[in-house]
């Protein structure tokens, strides 16, 4: 049999032997595979499969049926290989039981001291307890969490217990997770983790007093944080592991403590006071009652800092309906507006600021956005010609560029602003009237120099006026 390197090259003489007869590339191929004794490798039943569809009711009602029955039977199986409250008790005591004193142990001056365990009572533990418990006893594990400092050698209780339980959580929310994964492929859709969420929004103890008409509202929001992180490539899909493991769902899991401070529900996305000021904030917004946000009444987020230029490249490259932005489109824009420190959030950004589509910031560009900026700032004469602003236009091109260190002089990429560590500065400098200010006179601020009177008749000139 010939290769497929002497079928081509017999193939091209024969081309040029018969160059008066008309045949496309595909028939020629065709043939001189035929002559080869090829044909067979096109045949479907030797072609690997690429895709194969996923098997809903309206494809086929009984797989379809079969395979839901199979999951849920699977998801029993994996739910009763978990640790009951019980057993954890039962480990809890034999732990206590065979704990020992390492020989550099130091007490503490509080008396609550810290119980270890060595190797050997590791094992004799392990052989004490049922084949359920083995997956916590393997000696990775000890290894991995045995104590690095003076007591090289023994594993505290108290850490081997949090490992265990930690383990146990993910286990279990990965069960649940997977259960709203429709294609059983280890994603979740839109759909899917919202609908997750209004299921376990009854079981998070500082949610009670949530109205029920405001469950759609929340789950929105809470999945559009998800998706905003976990998804900048706007798939549509996210993967159960990197819902796991990104530590957002330890922050929405909080909220089944009754008592929390203020503090830290202020920073919590997922808290109902947050859920309600961002959601306030879209309803004072929207002017018109309509539900949707246009560019003019967007305009008034943050006091109206935001400048012209940025506003409108929003609504040209932001998904819009109609010209206007909805519900998700106002997270997306508070998510990176807020984390603007974030890469996902400078991902986000970064599409308004290229304004010529061409990957990378120059310096065309960036006056385009610093101009806007200046032309929000009051005249340094004070006699109300506007011309006369009080920043070079040239200066902060300058210090924008020596701030991001650029591979390419000329140019700034998203990479380069991530590298740098100061993307936060850029997009104040080149979107937000007040986050200039606050860059243009850090000094000043940071010497307590300008009061906030001073600040006050700086602005009067209508700063944060369209």
């Amino acid at each position: 049999m010939q290769s497929f390197e002497e079928c081509f090259a017999e193939a091209a003489k024969f081309v040029n032997a018969e160059t008066n007869q008309s045949k496309t590339e595909e028939e020629w191929f065709l043939e001189y595979i035929a002559k080869a004794g090829l044909s067979y490798l096109f045949d479907r039943k030797y072609l690997p499969v690429f895709y194969s569809p996923h098997i809903t009711k309206d494809v086929n009602e009984f797989k379809a049926k079969l395979r839901e029955e199979a999951r849920g039977r699977f998801f029993d199986r994996e739910l009763n290989k978990l640790l009951t409250g019980d057993e954890l008790k039962h480990l809890w005591t034999l732990l206590q039981d065979y704990h020992i004193s390492p020989p550099n142990h130091v007490a503490r001056f509080d008396g609550e001291n810290n119980l270890y365990i060595n190797y050997t009572n590791f094992v004799k533990v392990k052989e004490l307890l049922s084949d359920k418990y083995e997956m916590f006893f393997k000696p990775s594990v000890f290894l991995q969490l045995q104590d690095s400092g003076h007591n090289k050698g023994f594993l505290s209780v108290d850490t081997f217990f949090n490992y265990i339980m930690k383990k146990i959580w993910s286990d279990q929310t990965r069960n649940g997770l997977s259960q709203y994964d429709s294609t059983g492929l280890g994603y979740l859709t839109e759909s899917g983790f919202e609908a997750y969420i209004l299921d376990l929004i009854p079981t998070l103890t500082q949610l009670k007093k949530l109205e029920k008409t405001f469950y759609a509202f929340y789950a929105c929001m809470v999945v559009r944080k998800f998706f905003f992180y976990l998804d900048p490539l706007h798939t549509g899909k996210i993967r159960i592991v990197d819902i796991l493991s990104c530590g957002f769902l330890d922050d929405l899991l909080e909220l089944r403590e009754e008592n929390c401070k203020e503090s830290q529900n202020k920073k919590n996305w997922f808290s109902v006071p947050s859920a309600l000021r961002i959601y306030s904030m879209y309803l004072e917004l929207d002017k018109d009652h309509n539900g949707l946000l246009n560019r003019e009444e967007l305009a008034s987020y943050k006091l109206g800092s935001f400048t012209s230029a940025f506003l409108d490249r929003v609504f040209q490259v932001a998904f819009t309906f109609d010209g206007q932005m909805d519900y998700k489109g106002y997270l997306n824009f508070v998510l990176a507006t807020e984390n603007r420190n974030e890469p996902q959030a400078l991902r986000y950004l970064f599409k308004f600021l290229d304004i010529k589509d061409q990957g990378y910031l120059d310096s065309f560009t960036i006056n385009y956005f610093s101009r806007a900026v200046a032309d929000r700032l009051p005249p340094t004469d004070g006699d109300g010609d506007q011309s006369t602003c009080a920043v070079s236009l040239e200066d902060i091109k300058d210090e924008i560029f020596d701030m991001i260190k650029p591979e390419q002089p000329d140019r700034i990429t998203l990479k380069d602003i991530v590298r740098s560590g100061m993307g936060q500065t850029l997009v104040n400098i080149l979107v937000d009237v007040n986050g200039f200010w606050s860059y243009e006179f850090r000094e000043t601020i940071a010497s307590n120099q300008m009061t906030g009177v001073e600040q006050d008749k700086y602005f009067s000139g209508g700063s944060v006026k369209h």
